[in-house]
């Protein structure tokens, strides 16, 4: 079975230093059909404005990815970590017992666009801890390179939870398969572009959830994609 979220269909919310799309329910945007899928609780596409950025708030008992698209975002929490994460960058924060952070595009022009993503803990009341690693264009183009993981597998980040997450860049005649076990389940997000997935056309911001054995995706055009193996 295969369920197409389209990307019109997300929860919006323009604060002027901020636009955001939400594909879960998150802040003031409620939707009981979409409040989360397995452990995937948040994907926000962010769109932050030159000099602006989200102050220092804290966060408990989630794991925070952030995948950067273009720009850069400047990074400083409580555990003593202050870095910029730029397009190609996987940053993975465990909040656990508690952590404080900000973040902030300082460019003096130009939008930092990025993706937001919790995902809720396998353990709660862990300490807090924080990682970040660069995968280049050429490591995922045309294929699904591994950038987080329950514990780390072929240089990925690791996170607090039985989940797997890939990245491809598809265009032409790029294609990938990806088998996904009968007891798990999949959320494809595409996060640019447009490409095919089981036969079903995406487009940016369009996501597909699946409990089909094999993803296959192809006639990709200038495409960014996003899978979730998910328990």
């Amino acid at each position: 079975m295969q369920t197409l979220r389209k990307a019109e269909d997300r929860g919006h919310a323009n604060h002027g230093w901020l636009d955001s799309y939400h594909s879960f329910s998150f802040a003031d945007y409620y939707d009981p059909d979409h409040v989360s899928y397995g452990p995937l609780r948040v994907i926000n596409e962010d769109r932050v404005q030159a000099g602006a950025g989200f102050g220092t708030h804290g966060h408990r008992d989630m794991e925070i990815i952030s995948y950067v698209l273009d720009g850069a975002l400047a990074h400083e929490d409580s555990m003593g970590n202050g870095s910029t994460i730029v397009p190609g960058d996987v940053q993975r924060m465990s909040a656990g017992t508690g952590v404080r952070h900000s973040e902030f595009n300082h460019n003096k022009s130009g939008v930092t666009h990025f993706l937001q993503i919790w995902i809720q803990p396998k353990f709660t009341g862990i300490k807090p801890s924080y990682e970040q690693k660069n995968f280049s264009a050429e490591e995922k183009r045309g294929r699904l390179r591994l950038i987080a993981s329950p514990d780390g597998r072929d240089g990925s980040v690791s996170m607090n939870q039985d989940a797997f997450l890939y990245a491809g860049l598809f265009d032409g005649e790029e294609a990938a398969e990806q088998v996904i076990a009968a007891s798990r389940r999949a959320y494809i997000h595409v996060a640019r572009g447009s490409v095919t997935v089981n036969g079903q056309v995406l487009r940016g911001g369009d996501a597909l959830k699946t409990g089909l054995g094999t993803i296959r995706i192809e006639d990709g055009r200038a495409a960014e994609v996003l899978v979730f193996d998910l328990p």
